[in-house]
């Protein structure tokens, strides 16, 4: 395990010690945390991202959408337990 040094101002050191103490853990402890949650935060914002750019790309080559209006029908009869055809894609207006 490496070793870095944070610099911080001593209000906000304050800050992470009592909410250290309040998680029942140390400082580096918390703030070891801390900095994982944020980094899987950025990780999964980036596939979010990749993903969505992914499927917008598919949207754009085959030019092929289903209208909200027909999605949200189908998902609120799924979510009501309902047997309902899924909608089919259409062609976009141009």
């Amino acid at each position: 395990m490496t070793t870095t040094t944070i610099r911080m101002p001593e209000d906000l050191k304050a800050r992470v010690a009592a909410a250290a103490k309040q998680c029942g853990t140390t400082s580096h402890g918390f703030m070891l945390a801390a900095i994982a949650e944020k980094a899987e935060q950025a990780e999964l914002r980036a596939d979010f991202d990749t993903v969505a750019e992914k499927r917008y790309a598919g949207i754009v080559d085959s030019g092929e959408t289903i209208p909200w209006e027909a999605m949200r029908h189908y998902l609120k009869q799924r979510l009501a337990g309902k047997s309902v055809k899924r909608p089919a894609a259409r062609k976009l207006a141009r």
